[in-house]
């Protein structure tokens, strides 16, 4: 490997649980990965005899799922580094699969703000299973809301045009649920619970939002096919649809407009932040695919790394993947040590890295020539995996915009 750990600060239990991690995704996840990914359809990819029921049974069993959990509630509670070092394995096994780890934990840490005694119980459950049956989404996105829901500021976030699309109006105890998620929620296809963004006054534009947990098995729930796309098919994503569906009030932990404003924020700067830390897992293991074959693969008498246009291109791919790893590891430790969010830096993580892991990837195809184009390789895969990371979790450019605003806030 041309890549070597800097950090001398890193303890040995940290370096172990790292190793451990990086024998276990690249052994279980990597293969599942790369079968589910020739898989023609989608659903196939869900179906109860699915190899990605078997990946996710042992990833819980291994308590990956639970990692940031407190103790109280059956968790690991490891530290903010411990759980950087392992999301960077997962990045380099398996983004598709590191990112659907990600969205199964969602509604369960919300929950865990909410402090009512059934959600706190989910939580619990959430913990102790080992069989991947409480599996979870981040239900956000609409059809006609992507980045907006909430990046959403200025003088027309009032108006009902830019309004949420799922509406929950009171009735008695509970909130009738009404609407569409897109078919971009991440495991929207297979959770059993969601953290459900909604609008509770279409008039009041994005200024009347809440977000609460909720059963995805209620009445009037159902969900649209799986999502067939170019990369990242191993994270199967799909609509949400709600005909009038009764959740009670005690699920809402977020009703009050400056308190969403709020937990959407440092909830977009964690998730950018574990976005620029998993691409930056496939960014070092496009380089190291690219590395391996440039020391095997001969052309003009020798091997192509002897070469000084690869050689060139070997050593930017380097400087993007430690650039990456050196942002990356320093913001998602911010995110997760509990500190106020910090959504400019999450945002150029995100942004930086994602764009590394593509360029990278990109590199490492060029590097391969035909066969880079060739599904023998693991390296095509890399690269339509990385590019999906540039829309998914915010669109960089949008993201940009608004990393741009928060930092002006500071001037």
């Amino acid at each position: 490997m041309g890549l070597i750990e800097l950090d001398q600060t890193l303890t040995d239990e940290q370096k172990a649980i790292r190793n451990e991690a990086r024998r276990f995704f690249m052994n279980v996840w990597r293969p599942a990965s790369i079968k589910l990914d020739k898989l023609a359809d989608p659903r196939d990819v869900i179906a109860k005899n699915s190899i990605y029921w078997d990946v996710m049974r042992q990833t819980y069993q291994l308590g990956y799922h639970k990692m940031r959990m407190p103790k109280a509630v059956g968790g690991l509670e490891l530290d903010a580094m411990t759980g950087v070092l392992v999301a960077e394995e997962e990045g380099y096994a398996s983004a598709d699969f590191a990112i659907s780890l990600g969205c199964h934990g969602f509604p369960y840490n919300f929950a865990l703000m909410s402090q009512k005694p059934e959600l706190v119980e989910w939580v619990k459950a959430y913990c102790n299973d080992t069989e991947a049956k409480w599996t979870g989404c981040w239900a956000i996105t609409e059809p006609d809301h992507g980045s907006d829901w909430i990046l959403w500021q200025g003088e027309n976030s009032s108006s009902p045009k830019v309004a949420p699309q799922v509406v929950a109006t009171a009735e008695g105890n509970h909130y009738i649920i009404n609407g569409q998620k897109s078919s971009w929620v991440s495991n929207g296809s297979i959770a059993s619970h969601g953290a459900l963004f909604v609008s509770f006054d279409r008039s009041m534009g994005m200024n009347a939002c809440g977000i609460a947990i909720v059963p995805l098995d209620l009445p009037g729930i159902s969900r649209g096919k799986p999502l067939n796309k170019i990369g990242q098919r191993a994270l199967n994503q799909g609509e949400i649809f709600f005909d009038n569906v009764k959740v009670p009030k005690e699920y809402f932990f977020v009703t009050d407009p400056v308190m969403y404003r709020m937990i959407a924020e440092a909830t977009l700067a964690s998730a950018n932040a574990g976005m620029g830390t998993v691409f930056t897992g496939l960014a070092a293991a496009a380089f190291d695919e690219a590395l391996a074959y440039a020391k095997q693969r001969v052309q003009g008498g020798r091997p192509i790394i002897e070469h000084q246009s690869v050689k060139a291109r070997i050593f930017e791919m380097f400087e993007l993947v430690e650039a990456s790893r050196a942002l990356s590891r320093r913001v998602l430790a911010y995110a997760r040590a509990g500190l106020p969010p910090a959504l400019q830096y999450s945002i150029a993580s995100k942004v930086f890295c994602t764009e590394a892991a593509f360029k990278v990837a990109s590199m490492a195809m060029q590097i391969f020539g035909g066969y880079g184009t060739s599904k023998e390789f693991v390296i095509e895969k890399l690269f339509r995996d990385a590019r999906a990371a540039m829309i998914e979790d915010g669109v960089n450019e949008t993201l940009g915009l608004a990393a741009a605003d928060k930092i002006a806030d500071l001037i």
